[in-house]
């Protein structure tokens, strides 16, 4: 159980980080660009900044009910299978796949997260 919940926490960590911390380190014009370049108005870069930051606390902190934790993750999985589909269609292939590693590491994340909160009963 030690080595699932280290596992967990390295790989959450991770995916936050490749989540989140993007749209703090990334030059804030190539953003708006982005944005702009996949058809959304401007201030929806914030509502996605907060989104994410909100998503993350609630992932991150412990005491969270667990209820909430996995609304969270279902709302991390389709921004970013959004932001795949999005920037597929609008920059191609190679900027479509980008948002499929960190969603990669999220379902890595999942599942250990699962196999915390949820473990399997004995079978009568």
């Amino acid at each position: 159980m030690q080595k699932e919940k280290r596992i967990y926490w390295i790989v959450i960590i991770i995916a936050m980080a490749l989540i989140v911390l993007p749209s703090y380190f990334a030059p804030k014009a190539y953003l708006i660009e982005s944005i702009h370049r996949l058809g959304f108005p401007v201030y929806f870069g914030l509502e996605l900044d907060i989104c994410k930051i909100v998503g993350a606390i609630i992932i991150l902190i412990p005491a969270v009910p667990v209820m909430f934790k996995e609304w969270a993750y279902v709302a991390f999985g389709i921004l970013l299978l959004s932001a795949s589909l999005g920037h597929w269609l609008a920059d191609g292939p190679a900027k479509g796949t980008a948002p499929l590693i960190p969603f990669a590491i999220l379902c890595v994340s999942y599942y250990y997260f699962r196999k915390l909160n949820y473990p399997v009963t004995a079978k009568r």
